[in-house]
C-alpha cells in the first residue's frame, strides 16, 4: 500500500455514497464497533474482489466533506490496553489492517486500511460479519452471501496474493535476486530485461498489471527476496534458528533471523546449524572419522517441511528451528493436511502446492514425498527415535533427539519409533519383525524378549498387525494396521 493517503481520500471522498468496502466516519470510535467493522470491511473486500477496504475519520459520512476528526486511532486504549493489541487478540488470526493519522488541508484524518480476508472470514469475537450497502450485519444472517464468499476464498491461493505491487523492472531486479533464481535452475540468465520478465511470470514470481508495471507476489517474495522486511506482510516469514544452552529455553547462546528469501537462505541455515551440531570423533577409526550426533538429511527435510507446509495465512509466527544439547526442534504455523499416521505412504499433499513445486525444481527437498522417508530411515540408520510428531492448535513441532539408551527411550517414542518402522518396511515391499527391530535400535539378541513385549503393546494399541498370526510367534512378521 502506497502512502499517497491525501489522494485516496480524495478519490474516496468522490464516491457518491458509501460502499461495502469503504466507510466514513466523523469522531465515532467505539472499539467494539471499530472490531465487528474490521470483519464486515475485511470480508466484504474478498466479496467484491478488491484488494483493501477503509474506514475512514473526519470526512461527512452523507456529503462526503473532509471535516476533520478528533480520532486518532494509535493513541486509543481499550482499559489498559492499547486499542490495536486489543483488535488483534479479538480478531481472527488471519487479519491485516494499518491505523495512519495524517492532516489534509489542515483537517486531521484518520485512516483504518484493511486487507480483504483471506483462506477463511475475519472474524471479531469469533462471529463474522459483512457489510450491507452501508450497514454491519453478521454474515451468517445472509446465506447466499456467505456462499458466495467462502467461494471467492476457496479460490484465492496464497502464492499468488500480490506482495508488493506497480514495480517496474529495475525494481524487480532489485527486490529479488533473480542471479540466484537462473543459477538454482541451471538456466543461462538472458541479457534481454524482458525476457528475464518472461521466466519469472511464467513461474508466478511477478504478475504484468493493466497499467504496463508489475507485482511480485508472495511466492516471488518468499523464495528470492533480497530482503523480506521489504514486503511488510512477509517480513514475519522469516527463518529463524536458535541454539540454546542446555536441554531448556533458558539461556540462547546463538541466534540467527534471515531476512532473505527461502532459496536464498535455506542452504546457509543448513551450513549453519551443520556446524553448531555437536559431533563425535571415532577414536577406534584409523583415519580422523568425524560422526554427526543428529541425522543432518533428516534436519534438512524437516527444515524443508516446514518451509513448504506452513499456514501463511497465520499472522505473527514463522519457521523456527531450535537446538538444544539433546534435541532438534523444527516449528512452523499450521497443521498438517494428512493424518500423521499415514505420513509415510500418503500421496504428498501441500496448502502451499506452487510453492513445493518449485523448491523441489530447485532440488531444496525431496520430490514425491519421499521426505519423511529419508527422514525415518536416516534416524534409523543412526539407531536414534523416530522423529517426533507434535500438533497444537495453531502449529506442528518436529523433534529430532540424539542417541539414547534404549531403557532411557520414552514408551511413546519406543511404539512411533516401531510403528513408523514398520511403515517404511511394508512400502518397501517387507515387514518388520523381532529381528528387524532390534537392529533398529541396536540392540542384541539377548533383548529380543524386551522387544516382543514391545511389539505387544503396538499390537494392543492397534497400530501392528502380524501379517500371518497362523504362523509360529517366534516367526511374526508385522505391518501397520491400515495395510
Amino acid at each position: 500500500m502506497e502512502n499517497n493517503f491525501d489522494k485516496l481520500i480524495l478519490e474516496l471522498c468522490k464516491l457518491p455514497k458509501e460502499t461495502s468496502w469503504v466507510e466514513f466516519k466523523h469522531n465515532n470510535c467505539d472499539p467494539h464497533m471499530i472490531g465487528e467493522d474490521i470483519s464486515a470491511l475485511a470480508n466484504s473486500a474478498t466479496y467484491y474482489d478488491k484488494s483493501y477496504a477503509y474506514m475512514v475519520w473526519g470526512v461527512d459520512d452523507s456529503t462526503h466533506t473532509i471535516v476533520g476528526t478528533d480520532v486518532n486511532l494509535s493513541l486509543q486504549k481499550k482499559g489498559e490496553q492499547e486499542l490495536e493489541n486489543w483488535l488483534r487478540s479479538l480478531l481472527s488470526k488471519n487479519v491485516n489492517f494499518e491505523m495512519h493519522h495524517f492532516i489534509i488541508d489542515e483537517k486531521d484524518i484518520d485512516l483504518l486500511v484493511v486487507d480483504k480476508a483471506v483462506q477463511y472470514p475475519v472474524s471479531f469475537q469469533k462471529t463474522d460479519f459483512i457489510r450491507i450497502g452501508s450497514y454491519t450485519k453478521k454474515l451468517n444472517e445472509y446465506k447466499a452471501m456467505q456462499a458466495q464468499l467462502w467461494s471467492k476464498l476457496n479460490n484465492v491461493k496464497f502464492e499468488k496474493i500480490k506482495a508488493k505491487e506497480n514495480v517496474n523492472a529495475m525494481d524487480i531486479l532489485h527486490l529479488l535476486d533473480v542471479s540466484l533464481y537462473f543459477d538454482l535452475l541451471n538456466i543461462p540468465q538472458p541479457t534481454d530485461i524482458e525476457k528475464v520478465l518472461f521466466y519469472l511470470a511464467e513461474d508466478g514470481l511477478i504478475e504484468k498489471q493493466d497499467n504496463g508495471l508489475f507485482s511480485i507476489t508472495n511466492l516471488g517474495a518468499i523464495l528470492f527476496a533480497k530482503q523480506l522486511s521489504n514486503f511488510e506482510r512477509l517480513s514475519r516469514k522469516s527463518l529463524r534458528v536458535v541454539q540454546y544452552e542446555g536441554i531448556n529455553r533458558y539461556k540462547i547462546e546463538k541466534e540467527k533471523i534471515w531476512d532473505e528469501g527461502y532459496a536464498i537462505c535455506f542452504e546457509n541455515a543448513v551450513e549453519l546449524i551443520s556446524a553448531i551440531l555437536p559431533s563425535k570423533e571415532n577414536v577406534n577409526s584409523a583415519r580422523l572419522d568425524i560422526a554427526d550426533t543428529f541425522p543432518l538429511p533428516a534436519i534438512r527435510e524437516a527444515i524443508a517441511n516446514s518451509l513448504i507446509h506452513q499456514d501463511f495465512y497465520i499472522t505473527g509466527a514463522g519457521p523456527i528451528v531450535e537446538l538444544f544439547a539433546n534435541r532438534v526442534e523444527v516449528t512452523n504455523p499450521g497443521v498438517p493436511l494428512v493424518d500423521i499416521y499415514r505420513i509415510i505412504d500418503n500421496p504428498p499433499k501441500s496448502r502451499n502446492e506452487k510453492l513445493a513445486s518449485l523448491m523441489r525444481r530447485l532440488d531444496m527437498c525431496e520430490e514425491l514425498g519421499r521426505g519423511w522417508d529419508r527422514m525415518v530411515i536416516a534416524c534409523e540408520l543412526k539407531q536414534i527415535p523416530a522423529p517426533r510428531i507434535n500438533i497444537y492448535e495453531e502449529s506442528t513441532k518436529v523433534s529430532l533427539f540424539s542417541k539414547l539408551d534404549f531403557s532411557n527411550i520414552p514408551i511413546e517414542d519406543k511404539l512411533w519409533s516401531l510403528y513408523l518402522h514398520a511403515c517404511v518396511q511394508f512400502v518397501q515391499g517387507g515387514a518388520a519383525s523381532n529381528q528387524s527391530i532390534r537392529e533398529r535400535f541396536g540392540l542384541k539378541v539377548t533383548s529380543a524378549g524386551s522387544v516382543s513385549r514391545l511389539i505387544k503393546q503396538a499390537v494392543a494399541k492397534n497400530i501392528l498387525k502380524p501379517v500371518d498370526p497362523e504362523t509360529a510367534q517366534r516367526y511374526y512378521k508385522y505391518i501397520p494396521i491400515w495395510a
